[in-house]
């Protein structure tokens, strides 16, 4: 009996290397072998999954979401650079956590991206979960070398506040990207402006009062605009794609760079060779912090379930609230809740979701194994 344990993180608690050494200590222990590939869809903890793939870890030096040094990390291997918005300048790097809605910036996204560009990578890969700020991407198109100016031509700092007073964008100066293939690798379907853009969807989970929603929203169909008058006669229509929201409009951004959206759970499912481990395998562990009926909507739990068939595959998770029929429309076998292990908070205490995760993984493995 051999096991692939290969979940996501539980957010806020265990990274998913953390989660995937605590079922594999558990299954161990009741004396069944298991592979470990942490894994990532696009947001949070996707250059560590990278690095557990063997890609090598450099650190890199930029400006957090509101400005101030942080140090993140980049992932570099064969010809491919991983860069993530939520290490270099998304909500972890909020002084104290508090939101910055107006002020907020993604120019440390792209500081990382030039200091990727020195390892010469023919693919950049920009995973774009967990940011913090709604600027259009204005401070990642910055530090590429764009500048934008108002209509007296002051130069203007890139974040949310200034989007309303955008005139014109130069990127006569900015950093050339011909023979990078950009993939943007996220979940995120929203297009920039609108109802269902970036500033009313997500908004407010940065922080962002009503007005302030209505301000952004404002500022960013100016900001496209901008770029029409200077040059990007399709900015319009790129704002309209799906994931040109995501990450506050970094999306649309990347858009504007050449990049293309794709899912985030299928490309590192990919990247990690999912596929190919799963003929030495005899069950898939997959999991994540909570799976409700959104996981059932292209989230990394079920893209994987399906493309592990007819290998079973189980999920330890969070908290739970899918009935046993739609676990099997989702495609586990089984789904183990560490909320029926223990009263306690587990999303606030990753030592008590250390132990049940090694509970479970015994349990699993029990019930699993197959005397020789």
């Amino acid at each position: 009996m051999r096991v692939l344990v290969a979940p996501d993180k539980f957010k806020g608690s265990l990274t998913a290397s953390e989660v995937a050494d605590r079922i594999a200590d558990g299954l161990e222990s009741a004396g069944v072998d298991s592979l470990r590939m942490p894994l990532a869809d696009g947001g949070d903890g996707s250059v560590d999954a990278a690095v557990a793939a063997a890609f090598v870890p450099h650190p890199v030096t930029v400006a957090g979401a509101a400005g101030t040094p942080t140090y993140g990390q980049i992932a570099v291997g064969d010809g491919t650079a991983v860069v993530e918005v939520a290490n270099t300048c998304g909500l972890a790097t909020l002084p104290n956590g508090r939101g910055l809605p107006l002020d907020a910036s993604s120019l440390g996204m792209g500081q990382a991206i030039s200091q990727a560009l020195r390892h010469r990578p023919r693919r950049l890969v920009l995973a774009l979960g967990g940011s913090a700020s709604t600027d259009g991407g204005m401070g990642l198109l910055a530090a590429l070398g764009f500048t934008f100016t108002d209509g007296s031509g002051t130069r203007l700092r890139a974040c949310g506040r200034n989007l309303a007073r955008v005139r014109t964008v130069d990127s006569s100066r900015a950093v050339r990207l011909t023979g990078i293939e950009i993939v943007v690798a996220g979940d995120v379907t929203n297009p920039l402006l609108g109802p269902d853009g970036a500033a009313a969807v997500y908004g407010p989970q940065k922080g962002a009062t009503a007005a302030e929603v209505e301000f952004l929203d404002a500022g960013l169909n100016n900001l496209v605009r901008a770029f029409a008058r200077s040059g990007y006669p399709d900015a319009l229509t790129i704002a309209s794609t799906a994931g040109a929201g995501s990450a506050g409009g970094i999306g649309f951004a990347a858009l504007l760079l050449g990049g293309t959206i794709v899912s985030g759970a299928e490309f590192f499912l990919d990247l990690l060779e999912f596929d190919r481990h799963l003929p030495e395998v005899d069950l898939v562990i997959t999991g994540e912090g909570s799976i409700d009926e959104q996981t059932t909507n292209g989230k990394l739990p079920t893209v994987l379930a399906r493309r592990a068939q007819p290998v079973p595959v189980v999920a330890v998770v969070g908290r739970s609230t899918l009935s046993p029929d739609q676990w099997c429309a989702a495609g586990f076998t089984g789904i183990y809740s560490l909320g029926d292990y223990s009263d306690g908070d587990t999303a606030g205490d990753p030592e008590l979701t250390r132990q049940l995760l090694v509970r479970i993984g015994r349990q699993i493995g029990r019930a699993t194994a197959v005397p020789a």
